[in-house]
């Protein structure tokens, strides 16, 4: 006959908190690496989509830019979900 030593041993319950507590975690430092993520894309998003105002068109800037067309629209989306999103100087809504 064995003797379990019940200080070593975790419950199925506290087992299950450990899990639910590290599943948590690893879901916290997705959602941080996401927000570094889109901020990280918010910067050349907008100097892509003022390359854009400059060259004149999306195909100029990306020839201007040496960057496929494609990328040109996705950074321009980028940008503009960027402005949507910031609230305006004086809090007026538009």
């Amino acid at each position: 006959m064995t003797v379990q030593n019940s200080d070593k041993t975790l419950s199925r319950k506290q087992r299950l908190q450990e899990k639910q507590r590290r599943q948590l975690a690893v879901v916290d430092t997705v959602d941080k690496a996401e927000v570094k993520v889109r901020k990280a894309e918010a910067e050349p998003a907008v100097a892509v989509a003022e390359a854009v105002q400059v060259f004149g068109d999306e195909r100029a800037a990306s020839e201007g830019l040496d960057m496929p067309v494609e990328a040109v629209r996705r950074f321009v989306g980028i940008a503009e979900h960027e402005t949507a999103a910031v609230p305006t100087a004086d809090g007026a809504d538009d």
